[in-house]
């Protein structure tokens, strides 16, 4: 394969970072914060068992920010972390799997249930740069006080507005408004709140 960046100066990280294509896996950078997120998910999955108050600190430490009174039930799931919002006295359920290659925000008071996935990675429909691990990523957006039930599927670029409710087992394709009750697959609007 051919360097498709050749003419690009950035690395593949920025590449990755800006929204634009990149070739995954190739970063040094990325795969050093990325194994950093390993150990820490795993580090406050175990202390938590211990101790859950100390464990916070090991979150707040993998995590880009962590508002008060925010809980995360382990395990949980990353890509890096870093890229991964939470505000305040939100909940995560068990399960959380958070692809963070680019920025995800959770608002505050939201209500995220078990095994709920928040996709930003996206890669091409042709084949050949498949094959070649090209990959994007689109930032997600979940308003306050929004409740994500279990089994939730978030894909690449989805924003779901404040004090809407996505039902259990739902798959997120496009932007939802606020105040609103949202299921199926793809999830539909079926009612305002």
């Amino acid at each position: 394969m051919t360097d498709p960046f050749a003419d690009d100066p950035r690395s593949q990280r920025e590449r990755m970072l800006a929204g634009d294509l990149y070739i995954g896996g190739t970063d040094p950078e990325s795969n050093r914060i990325a194994q950093r997120a390993v150990h820490l998910a795993d580090a406050y999955r175990r202390a938590s068992v211990a101790d859950e108050a100390a464990a916070r600190g090991l979150l707040e430490e993998l995590l880009g920010s962590l508002g008060d009174g925010a809980f995360v039930k382990p395990p949980l799931f990353v890509d890096y972390g870093e890229n991964i919002h939470i505000g305040a006295r939100t909940f995560v359920n068990y399960n959380l799997v958070a692809l963070d290659v680019v920025d995800i925000r959770i608002g505050e008071d939201c209500q995220i249930g078990p095994n709920v996935q928040l996709l930003n990675p996206t890669h091409p429909i042709e084949p050949g740069p498949r094959r070649d691990k090209l990959e994007a990523a689109e930032p997600i957006t979940i308003g306050d006080n929004v409740w994500l039930g279990g089994g939730v599927i978030v894909c690449p670029g989805v924003t779901i507005g404040d004090n809407s409710v996505i039902g259990a087992g739902s798959v997120v394709t496009r932007d939802v408004p606020a105040n609103v009750v949202a299921v199926g697959n793809p999830a539909r609007v079926i009612r305002e709140i």
